[in-house]
């Protein structure tokens, strides 16, 4: 049974959901034609980025990939010159970047670009594409960024260098890349004379990565490195 203060409530209650649903119809009657507009852009941006993917980005994805295709061919067979910069009928990465800047071939070819340079000593050119270069592939990414720490050491920045090696380490660690840019962090801690840090870089190879080509040689690394800082 339902008490005359309990109706009092229900009826509180009935009340306040009236006046805000009021509310809300006053204020969408005063504020139709900003509403109409605000979906009416949204509308646009949704058809528009379909748009823009369907007709313009997939058309260009396609023939960059071709571009790519003989790109990809050069520089497996080292002709650098050629995979950066075409052969004259086919495009080289440089140029697959340029003309093809929203596709993920665009995006592959920074990478491309930047190891090119790296092979041939312009390591700042070098630099410049691999950090430019973005990859959800954290094997291919790894790869990127310590192709950076190549670079850096070739520059004679060797503590900059294992910065990058370490980032590439501890990025989704794995058995595969982790043990040799960690090794590769050592000996440039090592030439920037920052014992302490190769040490503790050979040191997590012989933690976690003790099975690995580098863990089965490392304890030697480790005394060597030791041996340099105590003097």
């Amino acid at each position: 049974m339902v008490t005359k203060k309990g109706s009092e409530k229900t009826e509180d209650k009935l009340e306040v959901v009236e006046e805000a649903l009021s509310r809300s119809e006053q204020f969408i009657e005063n504020n139709q034609k900003i509403i109409t507009i605000i979906v009416a852009v949204i509308a646009l941006i949704v058809v528009g980025y379909f748009g823009l993917q369907k007709y313009y980005i997939e058309p260009k994805e396609k023939e960059a990939q071709i571009q790519l295709f003989m790109a990809e061919k050069y520089f497996e067979s080292d002709s650098l010159n050629k995979a950066l910069y075409g052969d004259g009928n086919s495009l080289g990465f440089l140029d697959i970047i340029s003309d093809y800047g929203m596709t993920k071939s665009a995006n592959l070819s920074k990478y491309y670009a930047g190891i090119c340079f790296l092979k041939q000593g312009d390591y700042n050119e070098a630099i410049k594409y691999l950090k430019k270069f973005d990859s959800d592939d954290y094997i291919v990414s790894n790869m990127a960024t310590g192709a950076i720490g190549d670079a850096y050491v070739e520059l004679n920045q060797a503590e900059k260098a294992a910065g990058y090696y370490m980032d590439a380490a501890s990025n989704k660690p794995n058995e595969l890349t982790s043990p040799m840019f960690l090794f590769k962090a050592g000996r440039a801690y090592e030439m920037a004379s920052k014992f302490d840090k190769a040490v503790e870089a050979y040191e997590g190879i012989r933690n976690k990565y003790p099975a690995s080509t580098e863990g089965r040689t490392i304890d030697k690394y480790i005394s060597h490195a030791k041996a340099l800082g105590a003097r």
